[in-house]
């Protein structure tokens, strides 16, 4: 377990930026996370701790330690005949989508909706991940994550964590300061008779197309989302990308009228004392879907089918797709007076 210099970050990040840094190692226990954490490297600082690298905008070599857990594990973990749930646990390091699979697999639902996002189950709750009308914070029961500063563990309650629309008190006054080694999940057995919400989006019209008749299963939607998902959005291993840029934007109702009157097409999720309007939406109008930039092995650009994902279709740097990212809310602030924000963290 040591620290290894001057490694390429290429093969941990779904952007395929070739980026070094300065130190990096594994850790697969919650130990061994102790012991480089104490490192003088690490002490030094700056430091990064790894996911999936599918959330993640690189935009220069990282002159600190880069940590990637690797925490495994997913077992059910209690059971409770009254209300029909049980908790699952897993290990930050499993990936996301081998989560839902497990939970389908002990036939619990909850996370359906969920299936086929990126990135690593402890990246899950820093920005309550979400889709096709459901969040982490649904099903949430608690997390456990160790202190950085004292390497002591602590778990943390959903009221604790702070979610908020991708937005949690990790990635507010927490940041940085834990690193998170399990999540907790409550799920429901099938004699919950939970409502499965097959409303959101296409999934009740692929439902259809599949073949799949009334009252799917938590499988059935699952694998429309599944096929949804692999029709809109480009594959990290064929054209780097880290999925949605940007998160969908949300306005004051009377804002989202004005807009309305000016492009009837625009359209409009209420929530709670506004109107949530997709940002992909507005990329597609300010005219940057399927656009490319740069030329050779540096071009990057706008995905020809989803304007809400930004492409390094080879060698382009971090700093281009930064560049081109603070263009696009430049464009559409302009034209349309909303401000995009990055879902994706940019270093």
């Amino acid at each position: 377990m040591q620290l290894e210099e001057n490694v390429s970050l290429r093969p941990y990040n779904t952007f395929g930026l070739d980026v070094q840094a300065r130190y990096f190692a594994r850790f697969a226990s919650v130990e061994a996370l102790r012991q480089l954490l104490a490192s003088p490297q690490a002490q030094a600082g700056p430091l990064l701790i790894l996911g999936g690298g599918s959330n993640l905008l690189l935009t220069q070599n990282f002159e600190g330690v880069v940590l990637k857990n690797e925490l495994k594990g997913l077992e059910i973990i209690s059971e409770d005949t009254d209300t029909h749930t049980a908790l699952l646990r897993a290990g930050a390091g499993e990936s996301w989508h081998g989560l839902v699979e497990y939970a389908l697999d002990q036939a619990l639902s909850g996370v359906e909706n969920l299936s086929l996002i990126p990135g690593t189950v402890g990246a899950a709750p820093l920005q309550n991940i979400g889709a096709y009308g459901a969040e982490l914070q649904d099903t949430f029961e608690r997390l456990e994550a160790l202190a950085i500063a004292t390497g002591e563990l602590r778990v943390f309650s959903k009221e604790e964590c702070g979610f908020g629309y991708r937005e949690s008190v990790f990635k507010g006054p927490l940041k940085g300061q834990f690193v998170v080694t399990a999540v907790v999940l409550r799920l429901h057995r099938a004699e919950a008779r939970r409502p499965i919400d097959s409303s959101y989006g296409a999934i009740q019209e692929t439902l259809a197309e599949l073949g799949i008749e009334a009252e799917p299963t938590p499988r059935d939607v699952s694998q429309a989302v599944v096929h949804i998902r692999r029709s809109k959005l480009p594959d990290p291993a064929e054209i780097g990308n880290a999925g949605s840029f940007f998160k969908n934007p949300e306005v004051s109702p009377a804002k989202f009228d004005e807009l309305k009157s000016r492009y009837p097409g625009l359209p409009g999720y209420p929530v709670p004392g506004a109107v949530k309007v997709p940002a992909g939406w507005l990329i597609e109008q300010a005219g940057f879907k399927g656009m490319r930039r740069g030329a050779g092995a540096g071009t990057h650009g706008v995905h020809e089918r989803q304007a809400l994902v930004l492409v390094n279709h080879g060698g382009a740097t971090g700093q281009e797709l930064r560049e081109l990212a603070e263009e696009i809310i430049r464009t559409v602030r302009a034209q349309f007076g909303i401000e995009l924000h990055p879902e994706v963290n940019i270093l």
